[in-house]
């Protein structure tokens, strides 16, 4: 009799892994019934015969990516894995990104959307501009889970400028966690479509996932991370600057904004902006402009944004 010990990864859903009600794990059971399959928490034990059992283990490992590439796991995954010894054919989707909660396809869906994709590749600091709902910061929350799900970064942090749009933050009902979570909504939003709802919050939990606003990024070195500044036009030169040289180890930063949006009183100039004019022949930055031919949202955003830009 061999016994072999198969565990789940840090970074994989094991209600995604084991299916609704372990249906997964069952018809694991089912395929292999001269093998003892017991599975507890993240642990699967395997008992029985040694290649047999060595044979289920790196089927099991096969699993494991398949399920970690599509956000899903299914029996058809699981059959053609068994019967065929092999991974299933990835599916080939032009522009994609990763795969979302119950397997949805976020991808990129404009020329700009892509460009911020290849760019993210060969550079480590980017700035993604241009008017709302152009997909800047939903793209580069998506590159910053994939980042985190294939293992080339430990942790994503979120970061946006608390500053006030008609409505004093004093005024908000609750706590300082309370008075901020309303500006960090977006963040929340575009993580929920992309990590299943336990594991965001095992993440955030453990500080792998850290959202929080500019101005609790003072006096840290941010390594082995995908760095994320949203809503930058609402920044000041100093704030700005004490962000982007948070920089660590093996880090990258992307920085959103809308020039055409700066909340910031008149006598204060956008941080964004001074960075983007002192930055932009430095090796290793790229900047993308997106415009109104990238907008993603309801068809009526595209003429309302041309609507402002006659005034």
């Amino acid at each position: 009799m061999y016994e072999k010990i198969f565990t789940l990864s840090a970074h994989s859903d094991a209600l995604v892994f084991y299916g609704i009600n372990n249906r997964n794990i069952q018809l694991i059971k089912n395929l292999y019934p001269s093998l003892k399959i017991v599975a507890r928490g993240e642990v699967i034990k395997i008992s029985g015969d040694d290649n047999t059992t060595k044979q289920l283990i790196k089927e099991l490992l096969l699993m494991e990516q398949t399920a970690l590439a599509n956000n899903s796991l299914t029996e058809d995954n699981i059959i053609e894995i068994i019967k065929k010894g092999v991974k299933p054919d990835e599916i080939k989707t032009e522009g994609l990104i990763l795969y979302g909660v119950n397997g949805k396809s976020i991808q990129a869906r404009s020329k700009n959307q892509q460009k911020l994709v290849d760019e993210y590749e060969t550079n480590d600091l980017l700035f993604a501009v241009g008017p709302a709902g152009s997909g800047k910061t939903y793209t580069a929350i998506a590159l910053a889970v994939r980042s985190l799900k294939n293992r080339e970064k430990r942790k994503i942090i979120l970061s946006r400028p608390a500053v006030e749009a008609g409505e004093k933050l004093g005024f908000l009902p609750g706590d300082m966690k309370d008075k901020i979570d309303p500006y960090l909504q977006p963040l929340y939003d575009a993580l929920q479509d992309m990590i299943s709802p336990a594991k965001l919050k095992e993440y955030m939990e453990n500080g792998i996932i850290q959202i929080a606003p500019l101005a609790f990024m003072r006096g840290r070195t941010l390594s082995d991370a995908v760095v994320i500044l949203d809503e930058a036009q609402n920044t000041t030169p100093p704030q700005i600057k004490m962000f982007l040289t948070r920089m660590g180890i093996n880090a990258k930063m992307i920085v959103t904004g809308d020039i055409t949006q700066i909340d910031l009183p008149p006598s204060q100039h956008s941080g964004l902006v001074d960075a983007l004019a002192k930055l932009k022949d430095i090796k290793g930055i790229a900047c993308i402009e997106f415009d109104k031919g990238d907008i993603v949202r309801h068809k009526l955003v595209q003429q309302i944004v041309s609507a402002y830009e006659k005034k």
